[in-house]
């Protein structure tokens, strides 16, 4: 049986189906509290439970002999620092102690492009750049970055085997909880869009992900890292996808750096006291100009990952979303 935490996640959803479908023996551990309506009709073992709770986790993991370990809060807002250190932090450690404990060996974690050091400005990132939480900015770059080394610590102690995944900035369909960039694609289609940074970066499908994430597993090797990245595209062409695939002409003001930087700390205010969704904060725009770009040629070459086009992507998410908040507003009605 193998476990899969973040199960209600993007791309956790998604892994958890495509693993069903080719017949594995799956346990999710989901927040007490957790929707899992998405997963009606499957069987699966399911345990209830809080991953920063040693105890939960140790229940989560007997009896199973692999652990996908995707559970992580994604935040851009300083106020949530806290919550994102102990999830995605404290949530390793629990994980390790538990297959320590139980003698698992394999672990999949999912981490993210934001672990590596952030070198020289513009420069390509490659699994060879260090991970170093002093290198990186945010809470959520340094908390993986934190996170990560202690998974490579306990693989090179021979405690566990792992693979390491490196997502960049995933989209597409399936995204239930509307991630950050799934809420610029949903804001965008109800016309709410008028600003954005005039910045870069590299975007990646889910499913994608998923596909590189479970080759990853099959790996006859220990202890590999792995980027999945897939396309580097500037947001002005980003916007021009959204507008040619919706065949919509939205006017998008694109801000520079400084003065998105000083926009910034202003809409982070009047999302604190108005509760509209954050139109961007400084840690976005930091993301969007410091113009890095992730190789994925090892993902390539070793797991023969091929990601698909990003308009092929961004047309697909629209689908989705567009036929997702059709059918649950008429299920409210």
């Amino acid at each position: 049986m193998i476990l899969i935490t973040g199960a209600t996640g993007h791309i956790g959803n998604v892994l958890v189906k495509k693993l069903y479908e080719t017949g594995e023996k799956i346990r999710i551990f989901v927040l007490p509290d957790e929707d899992i309506s998405i997963f009606n009709n499957m069987d699966m073992d399911i345990v209830y439970g809080d991953i920063r709770n040693k105890d939960d986790v140790l229940k989560a993991t007997e009896g199973v002999n692999k652990i996908f370990h995707l559970a992580a809060i994604i935040s851009i807002l300083p106020w949530k620092n806290e919550k994102v250190y102990s999830v995605n932090i404290g949530g390793v450690e629990n994980i390790l102690n538990a297959m320590k404990f139980h003698n698992i060996k394999d672990l999949i974690y999912v981490s993210s492009v934001h672990a590596f050091a952030e070198i020289e400005r513009g420069a390509t990132i490659d699994e060879e750049t260090p991970i170093s939480p002093k290198l990186t900015t945010g809470a959520y770059g340094k908390s993986k970055a934190i996170a990560t080394q202690k998974v490579i610590e306990a693989g090179e102690k021979g405690e566990i085997n792992y693979k390491i995944l490196f997502p960049s900035g995933v989209i597409g369909p399936y995204d239930y909880k509307l991630s950050e960039i799934g809420k610029v694609i949903k804001d965008f289609l109800d016309g709410k869009i008028r600003y954005c940074v005039d910045g870069v970066f590299d975007f990646v499908d889910v499913r994608d992900v998923v596909d590189g994430i479970i080759a990853a597993s099959k790996l006859n090797k220990k202890n590999e890292k792995f980027i999945l990245s897939g396309e580097n595209i500037s947001m002005r062409r980003f916007f021009k996808y959204l507008n040619s695939i919706t065949e919509k002409n939205e006017k998008i003001k694109f801000i520079s750096p400084v003065n998105s930087y000083i926009i910034s700390y202003g809409s982070v205010l009047h999302h604190l006291f108005s509760n509209k969704n954050l139109i961007f904060s400084p840690y976005t725009v930091h993301t969007l100009t410091g113009y890095y770009k992730f190789s994925s040629e090892k993902a390539k070459k070793i797991l023969h990952y091929n990601p698909r086009s990003i308009y092929t992507s961004l047309k697909d998410t629209i689908n989705w979303i567009n036929n997702y908040y059709i059918l649950k507003n008429k299920v409210a009605l």
